[in-house]
Parts: C-alpha cells; structure tokens; sequence
C-alpha cells in the first residue's frame, strides 16, 4: 500500500461520513416512499407526478445502495491492508482519485477498461 497511515486513516473517516450519509438518506428515502401512496381521488395528473416521485425515490435508493455496499468493500480493505491497492491489476490507486472517490476499488486505467467493457468489473459481477 502506497498510502501514507495518516491519509488512510483520514480516508477511513470520509468513507465512515459517506456510509453514515447514505444510510441516513435512504431512510428518508423509503420513509417518503411509504408516505407517497396512491390516493383513488386524484387525477390522472396528480397520479403520474406521485409515480414519478415514487420512480426518483426507488433510482435514488438502487444508486445509495450500490454506493454503500462500495463503502463498505472499501472499508473492509482498510481493515485487511489492502486500501488502495487496485482490485484488478493491484497497482497503486492514485491520491488524487481516492481524495475524489475513496470508495473507488479500481485504478483510473482499469476502470477506464471497465467501462470501455474491455475488462468485466468482478465487483458489480459479484
């Protein structure tokens, strides 16, 4: 691991914010998804609006999800000493990238290659 203690440590603390974030907003998100109930008097209007609403909750709650469960990957390899280290080609992660994206398990090389889909991501596979 290139990462000094002391950033891992203060990227730990970002990761543990991140992950405390996102669960609080999820929370909400399905508390306001229980509240936005179909009401047989509305209007063909007022029913697509709380569709709508009831779609933006569901796609913010999948992408929340997604996010915590790469937080708490990320978090698992502060533990086992291998934050920071690419899961793919296990070079380096850049400083600068994980400042960005501390949950990021990839280099910016491999995970440019993922999403040209010349490498499968074995995280999202998973």
């Amino acid at each position: 691991m290139t990462q000094s203690p002391q950033n891992v440590r203060r990227l730990e603390e970002k990761l543990l914010q991140q992950q405390a974030l996102l669960e609080r907003s999820m929370l909400t998100a399905v508390e306001q998804g229980r509240q936005t109930v179909a009401d047989e008097t509305q209007d063909v209007a007022d029913q697509a609006v709380s569709s709508y609403q009831k779609e933006l909750l569901f796609t913010q709650g999948t992408n929340g999800h997604a996010q915590l469960s790469l937080i708490r990957l990320a978090l698992e390899r502060v533990n086992e000493g291998t934050y920071g280290d690419c899961l793919h080609c296990g070079n380096a992660v850049g400083a600068k990238r994980l400042d960005a994206l501390p949950w990021t398990p990839y280099c910016i090389d491999c995970q440019e290659k993922i999403e040209n889909g010349e490498i499968e991501d074995p995280v999202r596979a998973a």
